[in-house]
């Protein structure tokens, strides 16, 4: 019964994914398809490529509520560095845009380093700086754009945000191919065991030789380069860029990361955790929308949900600590 009881509490919210699944697919027979279930994580992916990288921001003690903004400038940027080339005659759209994709990723990862260096140079809450940052970037992002949608995409650029290969989603694939890549460093690395060190105990991981600040910095680098990617999948998937694109998504990104096993407090979760909070939001949300639940009424399931979420991993953990 001990055993039992372990294997249900480690996946609890695998077993509460699958009765929701259960009931939806009874109460909505459209669910079960391939095609939904491709919609799904399609869907799921433009957030879920930037949990992956908030997953290791949390674990690390940390928190970015900027990548929403983020999101929004990523698309503006890339788009306004491919029409200069083209302008001055250096590169044509079709091609300028790939320069403008890097230059874009680059530019967040560099927001992302600015945040990480005023955290660790001045010990200033990272709540406090991302969330500052955010009305910077999204000023930001409105002052290059004009206020308009920006246009004017070379059509392959589709295929980032809305594109197929063998009948899956692109985005789908990116999707996993990020979650493998972030599974692999936080599990198998130095760099991956030193994050869960400098966030469960900074003191303890400084004295046994972790550079703690230069961990802190490059996970706030990899957040941001990820919500740079998430957000070059969300403007190829319209075929424009605006200041508004990406508004609220830090709620979900986190929530994702909350639902599968991470806190706050930090040295907790774990990539895996993260992804099934992304197919449970995804599912729950997808289900709703096949019984025409208000949209008001999702935002209270939803806000329910990331307490109940919270309420389980503080029973968790306080179990695992009474039992050391």
């Amino acid at each position: 019964m001990n055993k039992v009881n372990k294997i249900f509490q480690k996946h609890m919210m695998e077993m509460i994914l699958l009765a929701i699944c259960i009931v939806i697919a009874i109460t909505a027979p459209g669910f079960f398809t391939v095609s939904n279930i491709l919609g799904i994580l399609r869907s799921a992916a433009f957030k879920g490529v930037i949990a992956f990288g908030m997953t290791m921001v949390i674990i690390c003690g940390e928190i970015d509520l900027s990548i929403s903004s983020t999101v929004a400038i990523s698309g503006i940027i890339a788009g306004l560095v491919g029409r200069r080339l083209e302008a001055a005659g250096i590169l044509p759209m079709e091609t300028g845009i790939v320069l403008g994709i890097i230059v874009s990723v680059a530019i967040c990862g560099l927001i992302g380093a600015f945040n990480g260096f005023l955290r660790t140079k001045f010990n200033i809450p990272t709540f406090i700086i991302t969330l500052a940052m955010m009305n910077v970037l999204y000023g930001a992002a409105a002052l290059l754009s004009g206020g308009f949608p920006l246009t004017g995409f070379p059509s392959w650029y589709n295929t980032i945000g809305a594109g197929n290969i063998a009948g899956i989603p692109v985005p789908a694939i990116l999707l996993i191919i990020v979650f493998i890549i972030v599974h692999i460093i936080m599990t198998y690395t130095t760099f991956g065991r030193s994050v869960y060190a400098a966030g469960g105990n900074p003191e303890a991981a400084r004295l046994s030789g972790v550079n703690v600040k230069k961990v802190k910095i490059l996970v706030m680098v990899a957040v941001q380069a990820l919500a740079a990617m998430g957000g070059i999948m969300c403007s190829s998937q319209v075929m424009s860029a605006a200041h508004n694109f990406g508004k609220g998504w830090e709620m979900d990104v986190i929530a994702s990361v909350i639902i599968g096993g991470g806190s706050l407090n930090g040295g907790v979760g774990d990539v895996k955790g993260t992804f099934v909070g992304l197919i449970f939001l995804g599912v729950l949300l997808n289900g709703m929308t096949l019984m025409n639940v208000s949209e008001y009424v999702q935002y209270i399931v939803r806000g329910g949900l990331i307490l109940m979420a919270v309420l389980i991993n503080t029973i968790q953990l306080s179990r695992v600590s009474e039992s050391k």
